[in-house]
């Protein structure tokens, strides 16, 4: 599931305040970021040490829903790098998602879009664990917000070539799609059993079909697939460059599944943060073309219902955004989801 719907949700927008003094583009709200001069003392040096050369200047960045470090660090001899860093003093789950991504990244094909991963340390300071990565700096931004059409149609042909790019699966040992989201797309379930006092009235009104749309896509088989899945791609995942290069960061939740989720769970950010029609979009993509219609609404509908859930959750610790961002995809993907049924592309509810 996409960390928007997960607990401990990460979301490194690399988006450093120095770049953007000059910009207008900006980045969804996110958590509160640990400084990199607050790291423990010894992971810092053992950062120092990876990069060969002493640290001279930091750029913190801003966004994404980690409560960690993420800074660009300049170092004597002019080389740059792209520090993320966590430790469970912040968030108990978070390093692990860290431990994963530096795993996937370590494993992802230098021809991919993805800053390239340069080292990685899991280190215990005082019975605290703490995890730091270390990637090449890409000299991007994040998309500016609200998406315009001509931003989007920027990322459709990077999705695309992507999925092309990556099938079959270049990284082994990957969940797939449906085992990655097993978890999550039986939330509607759990919602039934126990509707509540404030659940929308059109899911009021299809608990019961609701509940079944696991089930429905379990039976399609229409998640399945053979390609690489960001299966978290969103503006504050996104670095452009100036040329207009497009570049994918945070791959904790990779999978293999089937080569059209990515294109729409994008679609969906654009809906979250306007300016974009997402049926508009995915119209011109090739990889969504190919996918069955209704199994396209049925993902829509069951994150509806994981965000459903989440939302109401109690907040989580060092994530105080998370909740707010849940809503608003919810209420994103329930209308474009009501739309599609109410356009026929939906098996019946």
């Amino acid at each position: 599931m996409p960390p928007s719907s997960h607990g401990s949700g990460t979301g490194e927008a690399i988006a450093c305040q120095a770049a953007l003094a000059d910009s207008a583009a900006t980045t969804p709200a996110g958590s509160p970021r640990l400084p990199y001069p607050d790291l423990p003392a010894p992971l810092r040096a053992d950062v120092e040490a990876a990069l060969g050369s002493p640290v001279v200047t930091v750029t913190g960045c801003t966004g994404g829903f980690s409560p960690g470090t993420a800074a660009v660090l300049t170092c004597a001899d002019g080389t740059r790098a792209f520090c993320k860093a966590v430790g469970t003093p912040l968030n108990p789950d978070t390093p692990d998602l860290h431990r994963t991504e530096a795993r996937v990244a370590a494993a992802l094909p230098p021809d991919l879009p993805a800053p390239r991963l340069r080292w990685w340390t899991e280190r215990d300071v005082g019975g605290d664990v703490w995890v730091a990565l270390l990637f090449d700096a890409v000299p991007g931004e994040p998309p500016a917000l609200p998406w315009t059409p001509a931003a989007a149609a920027r990322v459709v042909p990077v999705l695309t070539d992507l999925a092309r790019a990556a099938t079959p699966c270049p990284v082994p040992g990957l969940p797939s799609v449906p085992d990655r989201l097993a978890g999550q797309l039986t939330a509607w379930r759990a919602l039934a059993a126990r509707p509540p006092a404030d659940l929308d009235p059109w899911e009021r009104g299809h608990l019961d079909r609701l509940a079944a749309v696991s089930g429905r896509l379990t039976a399609s088989g229409g998640l399945s697939g053979e390609t690489l899945v960001h299966l978290d791609v969103r503006a504050d995942n996104l670095l452009v460059t100036a040329d207009g290069t497009v570049s994918l960061v945070d791959w904790p939740w990779a999978a293999r599944g089937a080569a059209w989720v990515d294109t729409v769970l994008f679609a969906l950010d654009l809906a979250v943060h306007g300016g974009v029609d997402p049926e508009l979009l995915v119209a011109d993509s090739p990889v969504v073309a190919a996918a069955d219609p209704a199994d396209v609404t049925d993902l829509l509908l069951a994150l509806t219902g994981t965000w459903a859930q989440e939302m109401r959750r109690p907040p989580l610790p060092g994530l105080p955004t998370v909740r707010d961002f849940q809503r608003r995809f919810h209420d994103a993907a329930l209308a474009w989801a009501r739309q599609r049924v109410d356009a026929g592309l939906a098996r019946p509810l």
